[in-house]
């Protein structure tokens, strides 16, 4: 049986990652990009799997997107729709700021 280093728990029912999620302070802005495009960058996340939330992202909003350097970048002005996602996808909504 594995147990988890962080919060003792065996790996079944750690919790540390739900728990990292409501802790989490993110911003979400939009920048504009080079011949007027204009991008969506999420950063703030901590001990999560940035991919995994990218890639859950740019599904649920059907745009394309990249993972670097701690950040999320979504093409598009998706700022108030990427808030409803991550707090469908379990972090805290007053700890996101747009």
């Amino acid at each position: 049986m594995d147990i988890c280093p962080n919060c003792g728990l065996p790996l079944q029912a750690c919790v540390c990652k739900e728990m990292s999620k409501t802790e989490q302070q993110i911003e979400i802005k939009s920048e504009k990009k080079k011949f007027g495009k204009i991008s969506t960058i999420v950063t703030g996340l901590k001990d999560v799997d940035l991919k995994e939330i990218g890639r859950k992202l740019k599904e649920k909003l059907a745009c394309g997107g990249t993972v670097k350097n701690n950040t999320i970048e979504l093409q598009g002005d998706h700022k108030h729709k990427v808030r409803l996602a991550l707090v469908e996808m379990g972090f805290n909504n007053s700890n996101i700021k747009s």
